[in-house]
């Protein structure tokens, strides 16, 4: 039988789950009057593997919404063979014996010991019996000889281990020997309040004296603490603050001769409550918050669930600071349910409730509307908006304006109230050339309305700086650009990026980004064609100075083809000549006209001017060269126009009866 007691208005129906599958009723499952679950004949059915056995929770629902109960484990009784068995041991007389056994039953099974087939008496101090199956004698004497079992008993059945002989033989009593731990402390892990038992016998001539102590130096203490048999440490009732690193000496009376063992002590916690969700009652439109807190070791988990299902987040609905904010906005018909906060970690669960309501009555005002900014200083901004209706504004008892740098995170927000008889208001202190993310709410004694469009306005002082960008050519046809977003947020708007081909002006193409974004991937180009790219980072000022690059996408071209320039000029073209040359001998006539185009840029310079040629360019002068190469002509002059760029293509010697022109 499972219980199912459940307090609310009614009529409430209660069902039963088994992990998560609606039980059927029937002959052998019945749901009595007050919610009770009732098996016949719990069992598992061999022919069809099935089995009653599994988690179980009930649902009770009425007309506000549907809890779910915690989880219960129902699990069929059964004790199956031992996992080990005792072994035969020999012994010196005065020495210590162990002997273990180990079986896993549901539930836990009782272990007694046998011996010769005889109920051992644990009235002998010298015997010690643990409850994991452990069996200890110490000071062993020559009639403890014998054929020792465990037994093993629960409600499901009762199970005999093998025996094993216990064999005594008689040994010098001036014999001296070391200290040694026969068994140490193992890692436990318990929940609070439980009992642990960590392990120590020890051995040796003359008797090691057995102690305990902390590896991090607190004391052990001695409330709930005991000592089972020569060295066993027992904790009762234990605590948190028992979970350590507890470490087992074995002293050789009269000297510092010593041996140690350790073992840790993991002491976890189910969760509870630090605070738990309240229930609300909130009009149409409005808003709802849900707190739950839960401590634990480990840390609880948090879920939420909406009349019995898992609470998916959605647009209105959101989950933040680890889930344990629970955020409901612009409040539906739908959304009314009763929410449940489940904590959850190794050592249990824990579960609360509350419920949101929509409360009848007169609405909350419309979301203002007209909002609409103009920038009046470089530290000031002027927001109107339209006048409501009488019937509505008659409602309001003021308006609240939040105004944060665009960029920035809602946690940086700054609120104003502004008087309902006014509808305009001044920002000021502010920064300059920076731009601001804003809108306006309305609000009545009953809340606040929805929030109005948000708009963007840019404090005067100036455009934005010449952004720095990098280029990355990926294939033949395709590069990604990257620039540097601004280290303050509100200084830049948005970005606009503009590529052109150089050769064919024909493919070009242009995209803006709002101010977040500092990378673009641009594809389908030309295969190993050149390309101008500019960026310009604007605000509401408008544009910034540009910067242009020139890229090539030929084969093995890695970065970007040319310098940075910021330029003004409203043509912004930059010349390039590209020379296809099909012999050897044509590459001589290339080499004069860079040595002719220097000469002439040098005159008009009318100062000193020098040319730079990459590497590559010792390439192109032998006549076997069958590559492509890139040479970029780039001027030093002040007032020089933009660079020449030089294609050189040098291909295999003509066939004869294919001249080119």
């Amino acid at each position: 039988m499972l219980d199912c007691q459940v307090e609310g208005e009614g009529p409430i129906s209660i069902t039963w789950r088994r992990n998560g599958v609606p039980v059927a009723t029937g002959v052998r499952a019945t749901v009595l009057p007050d919610g009770t679950l009732l098996i016949k004949n719990f069992s598992k059915r061999r022919e069809s593997n099935e089995t009653d056995a599994g988690e179980y929770d009930c649902a009770a629902q009425n007309h506000y919404g549907m809890l779910i109960s915690r989880k219960a484990r129902v699990q069929l009784a059964s004790l199956p063979k031992f996992l080990s068995h005792p072994e035969s041991v020999v012994v010196d007389e005065g020495g210590v014996a162990r002997l273990t056994c180990q079986v896993n039953g549901i539930p836990e099974a009782n272990i007694t010991w046998q011996r010769d087939r005889r109920l051992l008496s644990t009235e002998d101090a010298r015997y010690t019996l643990l409850p994991n199956g452990i069996l200890q004698i110490t000071g062993v004497r020559r009639t403890d000889s014998g054929l020792y079992r465990c037994v093993a008993s629960n409600i499901a059945n009762t199970r005999y281990s093998h025996e094993a002989q216990l064999s005594v033989t008689v040994a010098g009593s001036r014999i001296y020997k070391e200290p040694v731990i026969l068994s140490g402390p193992q890692n436990l892990t318990i929940n609070v309040h439980q009992t642990a038992i960590l392990e120590c016998i020890a051995t040796g001539n003359p008797r090691p004296i057995v102690s305990w102590s902390r590896l991090d130096g607190r004391s052990i203490g001695v409330e709930g603490i005991q000592v089972l048999g020569t060295g066993n440490l027992m904790i009762s009732d234990a605590t948190l603050q028992h979970s350590g690193v507890y470490v087992c000496s074995a002293n050789r009376p009269g000297s510092r001769s010593r041996r140690t063992a350790l073992g840790r002590l993991f002491v976890q916690a189910p969760p509870e409550f630090v605070q738990w969700p309240q229930s609300v009652s909130r009009p149409a439109g409005g808003s709802a918050v849900f707190s739950c807190t839960a401590s634990g070791v480990p840390e609880p988990h948090l879920i939420w669930l909406k009349n019995g299902k898992l609470l998916a987040p959605s647009g209105n609905v959101k989950l933040t600071n680890g889930n344990t904010t629970l955020a409901i906005t612009r409040i539906t018909p739908e959304d009314e349910a009763i929410y449940q906060c489940i904590a959850e970690n190794s050592a249990g669960t824990n579960q609360a409730s509350a419920r949101l309501a929509i409360s009848q009555g007169p609405e909350l005002p419309e979301a203002p509307a007209g909002l609409q900014a103009t920038p009046l200083s470089p530290t000031s901004l002027q927001l109107i908006w339209e006048q409501p209706p009488e019937h509505v504004s008659q409602h309001i008892i003021g308006y609240v304006m939040h105004i944060r740098r665009l960029g920035e995170p809602d946690s940086a927000e700054l609120q104003e109230a502004v008087s309902k008889t006014t509808f305009r208001h001044e920002f000021a202190n502010l920064e300059a050339a920076t731009t601001y993310s804003i809108y306006l709410k309305a609000y009545s004694a009953l809340g606040g309305s929805q929030q109005s469009n948000t708009i963007t306005s840019t404090t005067l002082g100036g455009v934005p700086s010449s952004p720095s960008f990098f280029t990355k050519v990926l294939n033949q046809t395709a590069m990604q650009v990257y620039w540097e977003l601004p280290s303050k947020p509100g200084k830049v708007e948005g970005f606009r990026l503009e590529y052109r081909g150089v050769s064919n002006p024909d493919v070009q193409g242009q995209e803006t980004f709002p101010g977040h974004i500092n990378t673009h991937t641009i594809s389908h180009l030309e295969p190993a064609a050149v390309y101008e790219i500019q960026l310009v980072a604007f605000n509401g000022n408008g544009d910034g100075p540009s910067n242009r690059r020139l890229v090539s996408l030929s084969e093995g071209g890695n970065t970007a083809a040319g310098s940075n320039c910021n330029c003004d000029q409203s043509d912004g073209s930059m010349s390039t000549l590209l020379i296809g040359v099909h012999s050897g001998f044509a590459c001589i006539l290339c080499c004069l006209l860079f040595i002719l185009l220097g000469y002439r840029r040098s005159l008009l310079c009318r100062k000193a001017a020098s040319w730079e040629t990459p590497p590559t360019l010792d390439g192109v002068r032998g006549p076997k060269i069958h590559t492509p190469e890139n040479i970029e002509l780039s001027q030093r002059c002040d007032s020089a126009p933009p660079p020449v760029m030089v294609m050189v293509e040098a291909t295999p010697p003509v066939q004869a009866g294919t001249g080119s022109g």
